[in-house]
């Protein structure tokens, strides 16, 4: 039997008007399962949501929780690697998984009659892969494989060099995938010490989307998780981002690129934080889609770059804001004057009543549209309760977009766009004083 999560757990909430395609349970000694009926689907999308990530490894331990995405699917004590991807191919369905900072997710998109396959198949990967050491070494050669992947790629580098400028030591500012160093030096008892602490069923989110039954789902969940391990001793706290390092704001990295890329922003608040919908309508003003000041200032009215916007990230107890341009080399100072320029007439003045409404417009028919398929919709209520540990309905959220005003919005900019800069560049410069003056001086500028 399952146990039913206590009143007002359940997602949909007022002003959906069909809350009863959610469900939501708590397994005694399991893992919580969240779900969506999706009317019409054939399909059904389930994650299991671990919370934990890459912030959660010791120095130690980088990449520990990515080189772990990879080794659960090398075997399990029913499955060996070759027999979890024929079982999957079979039914035409898709099985994979992905690491971030603060979670780690394994998936499946299968037809609805296969749902008991995908939970068998997933809960097996979670929780009885037998981690071999010649897995752990193949694995190993897979995952360095990856990370010269990534050194080849200028917008991952410069992502992991903002990072780390902006947070420091702490763990937000070590890459997800780890180095070099870590996964050469990684021990398959330390990845067991890893899974062992983490991967507890009391802390597992399974969420579902599609065409399903709830009371199914959960039973499902039930016979295939096994009960928490009391014996394991408890997840360590994590440790809080803190303040800005002292560190040099201004990273670069040289390399023979064609285009310098250039990454640009700013601490900004949790993802608890209550003014989190009024800084995406910021966002969404600054740089969130082809009417915004950056993409009109330095694509359309300049032709400065092809590509350029700005995206928030939000963690349990920081976040940060970033801006990316990439451009031609002689071009790069003069966008980092433009960026300087847009950042400080928004923060100034905020946005025209205009750009609030058509922000909002975008946030609204963005986070509709984004919801047309079941493996989004999963991800959505799982995100929801992994991160917030609640779900949010499509109505409260759309409310929460309509709710903006103004003077909040204005107030947000003043504070959110004034705070100290941090910079990072990768291309063809041998350090900061080859760098063009006007990069320099945004980033000094407070």
């Amino acid at each position: 039997m399952t146990a039913l999560a206590p009143p007002g757990h359940v997602p949909g909430g007022a002003g959906d008007p069909t809350p009863e395609l959610f469900g939501s349970t708590i397994l005694p000694d399991g893992p919580r399962v969240v779900t969506e009926a999706v009317p019409g689907a054939r399909s059904v999308s389930i994650g299991i949501w671990i919370g934990a990530g890459s912030r959660d490894e010791s120095v130690d331990e980088a990449g520990a929780a990515h080189y772990l995405e990879h080794l659960l699917f090398k075997g399990t004590t029913r499955r060996t690697a070759a027999r979890i991807a024929e079982e999957i191919d079979a039914v035409g369905g898709e099985l994979n998984a992905f690491t971030g900072k603060e979670h780690t997710c394994f998936y499946a998109h299968v037809l609805g009659e296969d749902l008991e396959l995908a939970v068998d198949l997933l809960s097996d990967v979670v929780t009885a892969a037998t981690m071999n050491a010649d897995d752990v070494e193949l694995e190993r050669a897979v995952v360095l494989e990856e990370i010269a992947m990534r050194a080849d790629d200028p917008e991952d580098l410069l992502g992991e060099a903002f990072d780390d400028t902006l947070f420091g030591d702490h763990p937000l500012g070590r890459p997800v995938i780890g180095s070099e160093e870590s996964i050469e030096a990684m021990t398959r008892d330390l990845l067991h010490r890893f899974w062992r602490r983490h991967y507890r069923p009391r802390s597992v989110v399974v969420a579902a989307a599609g065409k399903l039954d709830h009371e199914r789902v959960a039973d499902l969940v039930q016979r295939c998780f096994p009960g928490d391990r009391e014996a394991e001793s408890p997840a360590q706290r994590r440790a809080p981002a803190g303040s800005l390092p002292s560190r040099d704001r201004l990273a670069v990295l040289d390399e023979d690129t064609e285009q310098a890329h250039l990454m640009v922003g700013m601490r900004a608040m949790n993802r608890y934080d209550p003014r989190c919908p009024a800084l995406d309508v910021l966002n969404t003003v600054l740089g969130g889609g082809m009417s915004s000041r950056l993409f009109q200032q330095i694509r359309e009215q300049r032709g400065l770059a092809y590509s350029v916007y700005s995206a928030t990230t939000g963690y349990s107890d920081a976040g940060e804001l970033a801006v990316y341009a990439g451009c031609q080399p002689t071009r790069l100072g003069e966008v980092a004057g433009v960026i300087g320029d847009v950042l400080a007439q928004l923060a100034a003045d905020g946005p025209t009543t205009e750009e609030l409404a058509r922000a909002k417009g975008a946030l609204r028919g963005g986070l509709v549209l984004g919801l047309e398929d079941t493996a989004s919709r999963m991800h959505r209520i799982g995100r929801h309760e992994i991160d917030l540990g609640h779900q949010r309905s499509l109505a409260e959220s759309l409310s929460s977009i309509d709710e903006v005003d103004a003077d909040a919005v204005v107030e947000l900019a003043g504070e959110v766009l004034s705070a100290p800069l941090i910079a990072a560049v990768v291309g063809p410069f041998a350090g900061p004083d080859e760098l063009p003056s006007g990069l320099r001086e945004l980033v000094n500028r407070t």
